[in-house]
């Protein structure tokens, strides 16, 4: 009975409690509700403010500016790059640094500058959220339509202090705004290192770190998952050969992974003392979705190279590597260098594993003759051949309208425009520039991309004595005709200034030295020769003619252009065989899938043969000169006895 009592003494304290805390809080309810009703207006006001400050930083922050300039600011070191979604016929540029040569304060940037090929115009973009300025980032445009950006360096005015980024950021290029990828273990911070891209992967590869009193050169491979947007280091058996840590290197894609060429590092040169080495050596990285199984293969070299050199990075190119300019730097004394700049063009076929010297041809007068069909006729005559090779086939899209655009965008590419008065009208109101028929100034560092099938070069630097000159200067080279160098606006007075004082300086010691510069030229010969013996030897290679006037057909059962064949008129030509040839080789394809497939073929193969054709073109050259260059009208034939 007692227990019972206490069981409901207990229940009825902690009710009293109960109903006192509830007293106690609606007082406090009370009191709260009377200071807001009495304040209410300004609390309103308050909040009202408060929100709108919030949005107008949060504008600032996110707001992208736009602005139509005449061009860039003279840069040296930016990341440039194609605008990869379809159909936008863009260059993109990034950061860069430039150097006041009074003064000689440096300055960084973190603007992005995009330039239209079909307008003609260069615009500005900035943004709060953009990454810190900087100079010598990686970077590598992905067919999802952004760019990947990584590290870079940084340096106080007067170069005293300098530093490195380990930051990695997307640049959507559509909607033009910055994303920074948050990852702790991601790539060291670096510069002069090289990016590629393979299916859903980029590839990061090298580069160098300045610890103020030491550099390191590095040698590591990261890839990005553009899926998840993750690095991941890629370790290889411990037996497995890598390249040499280097920077300023060539890295670009191919269908099965990317190749490496060149670059710079720097190796042991006795006690605590290092010396520069150029690399010319070349690697093959074999990618695979399983990123346990990468591997690197090293290439044997092939046929003439380019001399050593940096500063030259190649750009990719329909299966090839387009590489411009350089630098070779001789060691004169313990404290001086003699430097040798270069302004050739070459070009790398991947596939073949060999190098191909380029050069400008003059321009050529173009007629044709018998055109009795307009080029829109012949356009829609190889179509309807495509779709009867379909429908024999029974492999025709059920859709004709999207089969038909997808047929037109393959024939645009091939620069097929329609000959009405709008379009003429259209490319009347384009400027017109300069075309030279020499290759840009020499120079390194310049920033080169290609779109479609145009390379642009823009800057660059020289040395001279000990001081770097930028160059300022935009230029564009048609790799398919080679018929001259645009140039949208060139500024080489200082360099050449300094280059005239220079010789100047040269030709007083000459009169004095001549003896000793023999001894350096024969030096220089002599190192040249050591240099290129050291490489010959740890590559096991065997020597090669120089000059070859015929360059091995690794499929030799494709059609072959023909001499001063233009790409559309080989597509014209060959498209049915190459359509044939894409329905044996692709199976589960129909339609605008096989014709794309077909079109592809044939542009590969065109550029793949590009430099045997050039041979056969220069030897009719030769034999008698080619002033004009005929089109023939194939669409009506007359038989010749």
């Amino acid at each position: 009975m007692a227990k019972k009592k206490d069981k409901e003494s207990k229940k009825a304290r902690a009710e009293a409690k109960n109903k006192k805390a509830s007293e106690k809080a609606a007082v406090k309810d009370k009191k709260k509700t009377k200071k807001l009703s009495q304040d209410e207006d300004e609390d309103d006001m308050d909040i009202e403010e408060m929100l709108a400050n919030f949005k107008r930083e949060q504008e600032n922050f996110e707001k992208i500016n736009i602005e139509t300039v005449d061009k860039p600011s003279q840069r040296m070191s930016p990341c440039m790059f194609v605008n990869p979604t379809h159909g936008k016929r863009e260059l993109m540029m990034f950061g860069g640094e430039s150097t006041t040569q009074e003064t000689g304060i440096t300055h960084f940037y973190n603007d992005m500058f995009v330039y239209s090929l079909d307008t003609d115009t260069w615009k500005r973009i900035t943004s709060q959220n953009s990454p810190m300025p900087r100079s010598s980032a990686a970077v590598a445009s992905h067919p999802t339509g952004v760019a990947l950006i990584h590290g870079g360096e940084f340096s106080s005015p007067k170069q005293n202090t300098f530093y490195h980024y380990s930051d990695s950021w997307l640049f959507d290029c559509s909607t033009r705004e910055w994303t920074k990828i948050e990852q702790k273990n991601g790539p060291s911070a670096r510069s002069g290192h090289r990016m590629a891209v393979w299916k859903n992967f980029i590839i990061l590869h090298g580069g160098f770190r300045d610890l103020g009193t030491s550099t390191t050169y590095l040698n590591d491979l990261w890839v990005f998952d553009i899926t998840n947007y993750k690095w991941k280091q890629i370790d290889f058996p411990v037996n497995h050969p890598i390249p040499d840590a280097r920077s300023g290197h060539s890295l670009i894609s191919t269908a099965d992974g990317a190749v490496l060429w060149g670059g710079y590092t720097k190796v042991k040169a006795g006690k605590g003392l290092q010396k520069g080495k150029i690399l010319s050596d070349c690697w093959y990285l074999k990618m695979k979705s399983d990123l346990g199984a990468i591997r690197w293969e090293r290439r044997k070299k092939q046929g003439t190279q380019p001399s050593p050199r940096v500063g030259c990075s190649m750009v990719h190119h329909k299966g090839r590597g387009v590489l411009f300019g350089g630098v070779y730097d001789f060691e004169e004394t313990e404290e001086s260098l003699r430097s040798i700049f270069y302004n050739d063009l070459y070009t790398y076929q991947i596939e073949n594993n060999r190098w191909y010297s380029m050069s400008l041809r003059p321009q050529r007068k173009k007629n044709t003759v018998a055109q009795s069909k307009s080029s829109r006729n012949k356009d829609k005559e190889l179509e309807d051949i495509l779709n009867q090779i379909l429908d024999k086939a029974n492999l025709r899209d059920a859709n004709d309208d999207e089969d038909n655009k997808a047929f037109e965008d393959q024939m645009n590419q091939l620069g097929i425009e329609d000959s009405d008065d709008d379009s003429e009208g259209e490319k009347r109101n384009l400027k017109s520039y300069e075309t030279m028929l020499t290759l840009p100034h020499v120079r390194f560092n310049a920033a080169t991309a290609v779109v479609d099938d145009t390379l642009f070069i823009f800057g660059g630097a020289v040395e001279v004595g000990e001081k770097e000159y930028p160059t300022d200067s935009f230029y564009s080279i048609d790799m398919n005709k080679l018929d001259g160098v645009k140039v949208f606006w060139e500024d080489l007075d200082d360099v050449i200034r300094a280059e005239k004082l220079g010789e100047q300086d040269s030709d007083d010691e000459f009169d004095d030295e001549d003896d000793e510069d023999d001894e350096d030229d024969d030096a220089e010969e002599i190192a040249d020769r050591q240099l290129e013996a050291e490489e010959e030897d740890e590559e096991e290679e065997e020597e090669e003619p120089e000059e070859e006037y015929e360059i091995p057909d690794d499929r030799p059962w494709l059609p072959h252009p023909k001499a001063f064949e233009t790409l559309r008129a080989f597509y014209v030509r060959t498209g049915p065989t190459f359509l044939e040839w894409a329905i044996s080789s692709n199976r589960e394809s129909k339609g605008k899938h096989l014709k794309t497939k077909s079109f592809e073929q044939c542009q590969d193969r065109w550029w793949e043969r590009r430099e045997q054709v050039r041979i056969e073109e220069d030897k009719l050259e030769e034999l008698g000169g080619v002033d004009e260059v005929i089109e023939k009208d194939t669409s009506n034939v007359q038989k010749r006895r």
